[in-house]
């Protein structure tokens, strides 16, 4: 009889190598990334062209992580009426490290393990540092971009990626017990071609930058600056 091995734990190595070079010309070092070397306009290329689901969507194009990621923004302002746009810009950011790291899919990453989560996280903290949101955020901000996340997934399992609605209830929850009547345009997401996504996402980005930018710039008080 075959002996059985046990799994042996991840052990990352520092190569020779440990950057990669962005069409912006900067040199993204993986293992120790600075706030310095990261652009929003790789940050939209890349998520551009990463497939949600591995690719197994319905659709002439693949459903790009840098479409999900408005879907949970536009999802977050939902829950979260109140917030403002920093929180908006967190769950638009969510899902950023993905720009270098591409889109596991949940149940591959957690056979990775803590090794993957650690250095998912590393880049999500200088993504952060990068556009003036806490390296690590709130709790409660955390759990309801997550729960926009989940929300985000059921309507992209259930419309594009052949889920049952019960199957989708099942692993992300069901969306309708918010009570929040969600518009069509956020149910029945459309894959678009990764042009349109990065456009799409950079222009949510330049929004939500202009309206923190201007409540910087208000006087205290709470009235707008002239």
């Amino acid at each position: 009889m075959q002996q059985k091995l046990a799994p042996q734990p991840l052990v990352v190595h520092r190569q020779s190598r440990a950057w990669q070079r962005m069409l912006s010309g900067r040199r993204l070092d993986l293992l120790d990334p600075s706030p310095l070397d990261i652009e929003i306009g790789d940050i939209a290329h890349g998520l551009a062209r990463v497939a949600r689901w591995n690719g197994q969507t319905k659709g002439a194009h693949a459903f790009s992580v840098a479409q999900h990621c408005v879907l949970v923004e536009q999802i977050a302002a939902l829950i979260k009426p109140a917030a403002g746009p920093h929180f908006r810009m967190a769950a638009l950011l969510h899902d950023a490290p993905e720009y270098v790291v591409g889109d596991l899919i949940s149940p591959f990453k957690a056979a990775m393990g803590k090794t993957y989560k650690t250095f998912e996280l590393r880049i999500q903290r200088t993504v952060h540092i990068r556009f003036g949101l806490p390296p690590e955020l709130a709790q409660g901000v955390t759990q309801a971009i997550k729960r926009a996340d989940k929300i985000a997934a059921f309507f992209e399992a259930t419309e594009l990626a052949g889920f049952a609605a019960s199957d989708a209830r099942a692993c992300f929850g069901d969306p309708d017990t918010l009570g929040i009547e969600w518009p069509a345009m956020l149910r029945r997401p459309e894959p678009v071609d990764a042009s349109a996504a990065q456009a799409a996402f950079l222009a949510q980005f330049e929004a939500l930058e202009a309206e923190r930018r201007a409540g910087a710039e208000r006087p205290k008080g709470g009235a707008r600056a002239p």
